[in-house]
């Protein structure tokens, strides 16, 4: 009976115990699920962003420039809408957002250059979120080799010199101009420059770090020498006559005037940079061939003014483009491309005509040019030419030509020869229009001709000499007879 009471009673703390455990783990649990929620309001660590980076606006774009944002911080945003203009390097293309939101940070302000590919430029956040509470993510750390720590003060002895920076593994080294300079100025070596550009670009700040991480060099310190006698103090350099120009100019600091001889950089836009890269890959890996005839114009300056009593107004780079493009349709082989692995033929015909606008020069390009008549050749060389000199072209508007037009005539330019726009196989340079008096082999006697002078430079590796004269010779009859290409 003593025993079972003892069981009974201890039975009955133990339930009182676990009932307690209980409400405790209860009000553990209910805590903690309070506390994790404080910490995970957006009061707390601020509004998931949704990232804008900088987009590639053109296959040969590597950075761009902010030129203006057309929506303010706070303001919503739906998808399509036009959040800022951003200068590529062929031209200012609108950037379009892809989801609906609001704008809550701006981190790339307007006039912002040289901004690389994938850089965060802008935050949103959702629709009904607090956009003053957006969380700004903490800018990537570049991986730089940390500066050596200093030396207590209570240390007698000096901290170790840092180890000696390693070449970075073996690989294309790719240096801006400035970089370059700088390194064969202060005789670096280059691989030990730390590339932070895209594509693995050494660029002028890359080399800037370097030189302050390389020791500078010591001065062997002079050994006196009681015995010797003291040398005479050497005279001082005469100054250069008046007019003379100093062997080594110095650097000029820009926003002060520079003296004689000085010289100030200017900063080149992103089009002058590829304009720059184009040429010289054009001139140094094509092997251009030239070939030049003369076209008699009379008819096309007869055609042109009896359309015009018609009211239809037309110039006669509209007729050049036409002729070119039927006679690439006449002649298909010389509408290709040089791909890596060799030639590639071209089904469609799109001519590219050039356009000099204030940043340089760019190529529209005439889609279908052999299928239109001069009339709608001339109404979509128009606009293109006038979005070229706005800047608003869009990139399927001035890529994937076959084939290019450069006119100088207007400027007065009897004839010169032009640089082929890779990978296109020809370009057709056009000068102006001269009268010259010439024998007639019909009547035998002297009549005046219009004459314009073109120049075709071809690529050796798919046009050779033989097939460049005969484009010429097709493209001066086309030209000559005006009638016999269709007119819209």
């Amino acid at each position: 009976m003593a025993a079972s009471l003892r069981l009974g009673r201890q039975g009955i703390l133990f339930g009182l115990r676990l009932s307690n455990f209980q409400k405790c783990s209860w009000t553990t649990q209910s805590w903690q699920e309070h506390t994790r929620h404080f910490f995970q309001s957006p009061s707390f660590f601020g509004v998931a962003p949704v990232k804008v980076q900088m987009p590639a606006l053109s296959p040969t774009m590597e950075e761009g420039n902010i030129v203006k944002w057309l929506k303010k911080e706070g303001e919503p945003v739906a998808a399509g809408d036009a959040l800022c203009e951003i200068e590529t390097d062929k031209a200012v293309v609108t950037l379009e957002s892809n989801d609906d939101g609001v704008l809550a940070k701006i981190l790339m302000e307007e006039g912002s250059r040289s901004v690389p590919l994938g850089t965060l430029i802008a935050l949103m956040v959702e629709e009904g979120q607090d956009w003053k509470q957006v969380e700004v993510p903490p800018p990537e750390a570049t991986a730089l080799p940390s500066a050596p720590p200093a030396a207590p003060a209570a240390a007698p002895a000096a901290p170790p010199p840092p180890p000696p920076l390693k070449p970075a593994a073996s690989a294309p080294l790719r240096l801006s101009p400035a970089a370059r300079h700088i390194l064969n100025t202060h005789g670096l070596d280059p691989k030990l420059a730390i590339a932070t550009g895209p594509r693995g670009l050494i660029t002028k700040e890359d080399v800037l770090n370097l030189l302050k991480k390389s020791p500078a060099p010591k001065a062997t310190p002079a050994i006196a020498t009681p015995s010797a006698p003291s040398p005479a103090p050497t005279p001082a350099a005469a100054p250069p006559p008046p007019g003379s120009r100093p062997n080594i100019p110095p650097l000029s600091v820009p926003g002060k005037p520079g003296a004689p001889g000085t010289f100030t950089e200017i900063p080149a836009s992103n089009v002058r940079r590829v304009i720059a890269q184009r040429l010289t890959q054009s001139k140094t890996t094509i092997p251009h061939a030239y070939a030049t005839v003369d076209c008699d114009m009379g008819a096309v300056m007869q055609l042109r003014k009896d359309l015009a009593k018609e009211q239809i107004k037309v110039s006669v780079n509209d007729f050049i483009i036409k002729a070119a493009a039927v006679t690439l349709k006449e002649m298909p082989e010389v509408n290709v491309t040089w791909s890596g692995e060799g030639p590639r033929a071209l089904d469609s015909i799109h001519i590219s005509i050039a356009v000099a606008t204030e940043k340089g020069l760019i190529t529209p390009i005439i889609k279908d040019a052999a299928t239109k008549g001069v009339q709608e050749i001339s109404a979509n060389a128009k606009a293109l030419a006038q979005k070229a000199r706005d800047g608003k072209l869009l990139p399927e508007e001035y890529q994937g030509g076959s084939f290019s037009i450069s006119n100088l005539g207007m400027f007065g330019i009897s004839g010169f020869s032009a640089v082929i726009n890779p990978p296109q196989a020809c370009i057709l340079a056009v000068g102006s229009s001269r009268a010259e008096l010439r024998l007639s082999e019909d009547s035998q006697t002297l009549r005046t001709q219009q004459l314009m002078t073109v120049t075709l430079s071809s690529d050796g590796r798919l046009v050779d000499d033989q097939l460049a004269s005969r484009f010429l010779e097709n493209f001066r009859a086309n030209l000559e007879r005006p009638q016999h290409m269709a007119l819209a």
